[in-house]
């Protein structure tokens, strides 16, 4: 391992990529900056363009054989000690996490870290508990079986970075594919410590490999690589449909998470006091959530004393620095996407929607952005069909059940959406009606590791989550053996 190492906070982090078990430097770099204080460089990191994607590939397949060969209950071994070590280190993950991309340091030490050493242990316990479907017919017995599909690349976000690259890295690992990982480059840290942990795990060279670098550069060659035999992405729909179009090419199983833009329904029955808090909720982490709900739709007869109660939830909001237990809303994550909000903003007031509250930069030298709310003259306006990922919230209203579904059902996306109503009834018509991958009653953000996650339309492509991941992952066949003819 290098020593050639930076000091991230109090902790020491590699800037170098991580490729068949060793740190590994490139020609050139690029800045990572600190959200929190953008005058601070954290690191010149190590900029991958082909040469690293290939050798990133040529290891993963390298390794492959033998660690598909492998069963699962000693796959399980490696990814149970691997979380293990994550729970060790929460706390420097989350130190050099909430300085790269500034999401509250409380939230990555109570929750958001931990979350990837039980992604590890929720897969690989999974995979050794599989139950094969068998059956009898045709005068055959009949196994439905898995198999390891091969080198997998892995392309995360720069929000959670952590917990989303182990979210998507270990059913692969369980499953018995070795893997790439790309993080964003936006916030490549957290992921340069997890490799860290996994060569303290003593994972064979070329298992689990890690490079970094735009996307342009080392994940479109990553992604071309016809070696590779499953990709996996979340990030924007424009960015999908390019690695799509890459995964076409050399018939790839591709799975994406693209976004989301959630109706938040609220009906007059609901309790709105909780209704309000959930709403003000979205504004966490500066909205930078895919999960979020951005859309609130809100019954007429409600509209005056739901509004009421959010002004009053989001005015207790706190906009300061992430390491301060204090604080409720993190900053934007860079410049350009200060910029892109703030784009939102000023284009919709420009075309004539109307500003609620917020709509301004905190400061002119930070990257902090009042919590804000819309009310869109149309249900076309920009504002409304298309994902902000920021601070920004629209209201909308409605009168009947009919209205809200079809007000839900709108946009292109349909990642998520929340329903407020003390009608039980009335949220089971309403989820039937929604088009979205997940659908929360009177709650937010309440997880089950083993169900489904992903969208429709172009909020992504198949399936994470439970089997469902583990699943795309392999490549299944049918094993059917002839019953036994000989006479007795």
């Amino acid at each position: 391992m290098s020593n050639d190492r930076v000091l991230v906070g109090d902790v020491k982090v590699s800037p170098e990529h991580y490729i068949n078990g060793q740190r590994v430097a490139s020609a050139s770099t690029f800045e990572d900056r600190s959200p929190l204080e953008w005058t601070t460089k954290l690191a010149d990191v190590a900029r991958g363009g082909s040469l690293e994607a290939r050798a990133a590939v040529t290891a993963a397949v390298d390794a492959f054989a033998s660690w598909a060969a492998l069963s699962t209950t000693e796959r399980q071994n490696y990814l149970h000690r691997l979380a293990d070590l994550i729970d060790q280190h929460i706390e420097p993950i989350a130190t050099v996490e909430c300085l790269d991309m500034a999401m509250l340091l409380e939230s990555l030490r109570l929750r958001v870290i931990g979350r990837g050493a039980r992604n590890f242990r929720a897969y690989a316990d999974l995979a050794v508990n599989y139950q094969p479907r068998r059956w009898d017919s045709n005068g055959t017995h009949n196994t439905v079986l898995r198999m390891p599909a091969g080198a997998t690349v892995v392309i995360t976000p720069w929000n959670a970075p952590f917990m989303l690259s182990t979210w998507k890295c270990a059913p692969a690992l369980a499953a018995g594919n070795t893997v790439v990982l790309k993080p964003a480059e936006w916030s490549p840290l957290s992921c340069s410590l997890l490799m860290d942990l996994v060569d303290e795990a003593d994972f064979p060279p070329g298992v689990f490999n890690m490079v970094q670098g735009l996307g342009e550069e080392v994940g479109a060659a990553l992604v071309s690589d016809p070696r590779v035999r499953r990709i996996s992405f979340t990030g924007s729909p424009e960015t999908g449909r390019l690695i799509g179009v890459a995964a076409a090419k050399n018939l790839v199983p591709f799975t994406a998470e693209l976004g989301g833009k959630g109706p938040f329904v609220v009906f007059a029955d609901a309790d709105l006091d909780l209704a309000a808090q959930k709403a003000a909720l979205m504004y966490d982490d500066a909205g930078q959530v895919c999960l979020a709900g951005t859309r609130l739709l809100v019954q007429s007869s409600c509209r005056a004393a739901f509004l009421e109660r959010l002004a009053a939830a989001t005015n207790r909001h706190v906009l300061g620095d992430s390491r301060d237990p204090a604080t409720t809303v993190s900053p934007l994550i860079h410049p350009d996407h200060l910029a892109r909000v703030q784009g939102f903003v000023d284009r919709s007031k420009a075309q004539g929607d109307t500003l609620v509250f917020g709509g301004h930069r905190l400061q002119d030298d930070g990257l902090w952005f009042e919590p804000t709310l819309i009310e869109p003259k149309s249900n076309e306006s920009e504002i409304v069909q298309h994902e902000v990922f920021g601070p920004v919230l629209t209201l909308q209203t409605f009168e009947t059940e009919d209205e809200a579904v079809a007000l839900a059902n709108s946009t292109a996306y349909g990642l998520s959406a929340m329903v407020f109503t003390s009608d039980q009834s009335r949220a089971d018509r309403i989820a039937d009606g929604v088009r979205a991958g997940t659908i929360w009653v009177n709650c937010f953000l309440v997880r089950d590791l083993t169900a489904p996650f992903g969208g429709t339309g172009i909020s992504g492509i198949g399936r994470e989550g439970g089997d469902y991941a583990l699943d795309f992952y392999s490549d299944v066949k049918t094993y059917q053996v002839k019953e036994d003819t000989t006479d007795g």
